[in-house]
């Protein structure tokens, strides 16, 4: 299945389109995830390379009220989406994309549980495929040189690393092309998040 649609960015706006892949569903993010997405969240080794720790209930629903109401800055769109695995009808994680003109830093978090089956590759590569149509033009995102199943990802969904760092990661470019309804590869499943409003 492909996307019901592909809108124009509006700047600012945090909001977009439900995305459908072979086995997941990307849900644009609501207040009303905070919930469930604490309990995808909640195991600390999720952690390890990232920094922080699991977000209380309170805490996930405070950062999506802040993400639901778009970027302060008028030249930034925020993209987030809860995965839900159709299967088992839970969520698992989330992809987002910060964009700025025609480049979007992307990234993804899966909860323990579901890693190992491919959904970040699939996630993120659908995402990837709704930002080109979205007219994104470069893709970037940053990932701990010891992180190896998120480097495994970008290199699945066409990143390639770049000899630039920022805050101690690599950071990845590439084109956004790619099927939105691409499935997902086996291996190489991970846990990364972006930088400021994961």
């Amino acid at each position: 299945m492909t996307p019901s649609r592909f809108p124009e960015f509006r700047p600012g706006a945090a909001s977009g389109a439900t995305i459908s892949t072979r086995r997941l569903t990307l849900l644009p993010l609501r207040v009303e995830h905070a919930e469930e997405m604490a309990a995808v969240l909640s195991d600390p080794d999720l952690y390890a390379f990232i920094g922080g720790e699991p977000p209380t209930v309170a805490a996930l629903r405070a950062r999506y009220e802040r993400l639901a109401a778009g970027s302060p800055d008028p030249g930034v769109c925020w993209r987030n989406w809860v995965i839900r695995l159709d299967e088992e009808d839970c969520l698992t994680g989330t992809v987002q994309a910060t964009v700025t003109g025609d480049v979007a830093e992307i990234a993804w978090v899966v909860g323990t549980p579901w890693q190992r089956r491919g959904i970040a590759h699939e996630a993120t590569s659908a995402m990837k495929g709704w930002l080109f149509l979205s007219k994104v033009r470069t893709v970037v995102a940053h990932i701990h040189p010891d992180h190896a199943a998120s480097a495994a990802v970008a290199e699945g969904v066409g990143l390639e690393p770049t000899d630039r760092w920022q805050d101690g990661e690599v950071r990845w470019e590439g084109p956004p092309s790619g099927n939105p309804s691409d499935g997902g590869s086996p291996e190489g499943d991970g846990v990364r998040a972006g930088h400021g409003r994961t």
